[in-house]
């Protein structure tokens, strides 16, 4: 197998888009296009990745990182001018290279493979990716030889009604010969109205020097739809979304509504778990086995561990154990580490502490910057004070701790292993372990107040 390079057009601007943002950094399913574009690419065998850069190129740079080599279009000058920034990279080096462009974001890994194969069985100079529709109007048909071979390209303005009956369009990826593109780059003109270089005059510059050029149909014109506005970007979506689903419901996973739920590209989720309606899973979450979630519950950036169950709540950038009930109605927020068999019950809000395995906060209680020991029970209405208005302080509640109900814990503070304390209290001292702390008021009725208060008007 020859040496194999890649090119990716991505530096337009976008002006469909109507959008501060540069259009490749435009997010399907919680991934910029041509974040999805290079990780397909980065699936085959590549020696190099070249991405064209131009407009917002230093964001473009930060996303990708360095997964991909890049070069500078300063000028859009068409799509033939920017393949031609990438030749101090790759011009006179032998081998295919595949162009494709980055707001294609749903363009698959094994279909460029098939193109490669395509390219290199039939010993061909270039080879497009090509594809059937029932309405071509708009795109370049491809017409071919009686062997088949790709004879050319003709847009929809040139063709003649003959042609124009042809559905089988070009979608604008290609293969090449590595150094007959760069060759055939040099005789491109721009002499047509738009004064711009257009990469498909290459297939027939090669043509004309009598080489091979043949195609490679896919079968799934969805994946070559390129993104140019925020309708093709909301289609792209919704044939992202299916696509996520059904893998995952071919992995084992229960998805009950896959039409109301929501999965971003890098999430994994564990077998014979359960997806309910309503249902967002975003970012590099990873979710075990035997799991639920949902209804109605958003789940960001986190671990979720196995027998878990999170109804109607939201978790961001958490490590959550096995064995966990949360919700409904629960917020855990970032920084937070819920260990196994916690329960976390409704109206509770967890942020940046770590909950120790067994413990409970069944309802309505803040528990933030705080260390929770194991099989501690937190009633109901009970906060942790951490904020001063200037700074945050710690709590540290060890095992065993009763805190009953309606109690605020003054951080700093610390309460001891085992320790109780009485509801209605406000701890701002220490409590040793094995002690009950009782920081109320004490109780007194006054007899007969209300009759003497009424007696006044």
């Amino acid at each position: 197998m020859s040496k194999r390079y890649a090119i990716i057009l991505a530096a337009g601007q976008g002006t469909r888009m109507k959008s501060k943002l540069y259009k490749v950094l435009h997010s399907v399913c919680g991934k910029p296009m041509v974040q999805h574009v290079v990780d397909q690419v980065s699936k085959l065998t590549i020696q190099e990745i070249v991405t064209i850069i131009g407009h917002g190129a230093e964001k473009v740079q930060l996303q990708l990182g360095t997964s991909s080599q890049y070069a500078l279009q300063e000028e859009q000058l068409g799509t033939a001018h920017a393949v031609m920034q990438a030749e101090g990279i790759l011009a006179g080096k032998e081998g295919v290279t595949i162009v494709v462009c980055g707001d294609t974001p749903l363009i698959k890994a094994e279909t460029m493979e098939a193109l490669f194969a395509q390219h290199e069985k039939q010993k061909a100079k270039a080879t497009i990716l090509t594809a059937k529709i029932d309405s071509p109007a708009g795109y370049g048909r491809i017409v071919r030889n009686g062997d088949g071979l790709v004879e050319k390209i003709v847009e929809h303005k040139d063709a003649s009604d003959e042609e124009r009956k042809i559905n089988e369009i070009n979608t604008g990826t290609y293969c090449f010969d590595n150094q007959a593109l760069f060759a055939a780059l040099k005789s491109v003109s721009n002499e047509n109205a738009q004064g711009e270089y257009y990469l498909p005059d290459v297939i027939e510059i090669i043509k004309k020097q009598g080489e091979i050029v043949t195609a490679y149909q896919t079968d799934d014109f969805e994946e070559t739809i390129g993104v140019n506005d925020r309708i093709a970007l909301s289609e792209a979506e919704t044939i992202m979304r299916k696509r996520i689903n059904q893998n995952h419901m071919r992995n084992g996973v229960t998805i009950v509504d896959p039409t109301s739920t929501y999965i971003e590209a890098d999430v994994q989720i564990g077998q014979d778990t359960i997806l309910l309606p309503g249902t967002m899973i975003k970012g590099n979450t990873v979710i075990g086995t035997d799991c639920q979630i949902g209804p109605n519950s958003e789940i960001e950036d986190c671990v979720v561990g196995d027998n878990t169950v999170i109804r109607q709540s939201v978790a961001v950038k958490s490590s959550i154990g096995s064995k966990v009930n949360i919700g409904p109605f629960a917020h855990i927020r970032p920084q937070s580490a819920i260990e196994d068999e916690v329960k976390i019950g409704n109206f509770v809000e967890i942020k940046k502490t770590v909950f120790g395995k067994g413990s409970k906060a069944s309802h309505l209680s803040y528990i933030g910057d705080a260390e929770v020991g194991r099989d501690v029970n937190i009633g109901c209405g009970s906060i942790t004070v951490n904020y001063d208005g200037k700074n945050k302080f710690l709590t540290k509640i060890e095992d065993e701790v009763f805190i009953g109900c309606n109690s605020n814990l003054v951080a700093p503070v610390t309460i001891g292993k085992g320790a109780y304390v009485a509801a209605g209290s406000t701890i701002t001292k220490d409590v040793p372990g094995e002690a009950l702390s009782i920081a109320r008021a004490r109780q007194e009725n006054k007899e007969n107040y209300v009759h003497k208060l009424h007696l006044k008007k």
